[in-house]
């Protein structure tokens, strides 16, 4: 529902007229609308981390490591099924790439954050970081770039489909573009010799 009529637009009210259930029965899962929407991308940075795992275990090599992020990331990788779920892993990363930034640009960021509510975020962060770091032991940005690469590839997507001018990719709006635009930022930073 968030998907298919925007956050703003989407309320405790309608999803429990959705479910054939009362809203009050809605809020004894989530206090608000808000935590629902962070429940939801945790959820989706778990998944991401998890096919990361499962796709770079036994790679020794870090650059075939990085294509194999930039590739989940895009959802380029057949994502397998999660034993016994209906979720929809597609769907989440559009829900994510059109509202996952509300999520934090909130006023309680800071007391969210301390309540360890970017945990599975912050963790997906540190995995990428130590695969840029197998390239460039001695890359002081590690954290930085990856939490870069992850906020640019959803909005390079988002900007291919939506505001195509502030993209090289809106008109031809392919994803292997944004992919080939981040290998390459990421190529160039950490083997950039200053």
């Amino acid at each position: 529902m968030i998907q298919s009529m925007g956050f703003e637009q989407f309320t405790f009210k309608k999803l429990a007229k959705n479910l054939n259930t009362t809203e009050s029965s809605v809020y004894r899962y989530f206090e608000n609308k808000h935590r629902l929407l962070i429940y939801l991308v945790d959820l989706y940075w778990r998944l991401i981390e998890y096919q990361l795992v499962v796709n770079t275990t036994n790679i020794n090599d870090p650059i075939k490591k990085i294509d194999i992020v930039l590739q989940v990331l895009m959802h380029r990788i057949e994502q397998e099924k999660m034993a016994d779920t209906k979720i929809d892993l597609h769907n989440l990363h559009h829900l994510v790439i059109n509202e996952g930034s509300k999520s934090y640009l909130t006023h309680h960021v800071t007391k969210d954050n301390e309540q360890q509510l970017f945990k599975p975020y912050k963790d997906l962060c540190a995995l990428i970081a130590e695969i840029f770091l197998e390239v460039n032991p001695n890359y002081p940005f590690s954290r930085s770039l990856t939490s870069t690469v992850l906020e640019m590839a959803h909005h390079q997507y988002f900007f291919m489909h939506h505001l195509p001018r502030l993209t090289d990719f809106g008109d031809t709006r392919k994803e292997q573009k944004i992919i080939d635009f981040l290998r390459h930022l990421i190529m160039s930073s950490l083997l950039n010799k200053e």
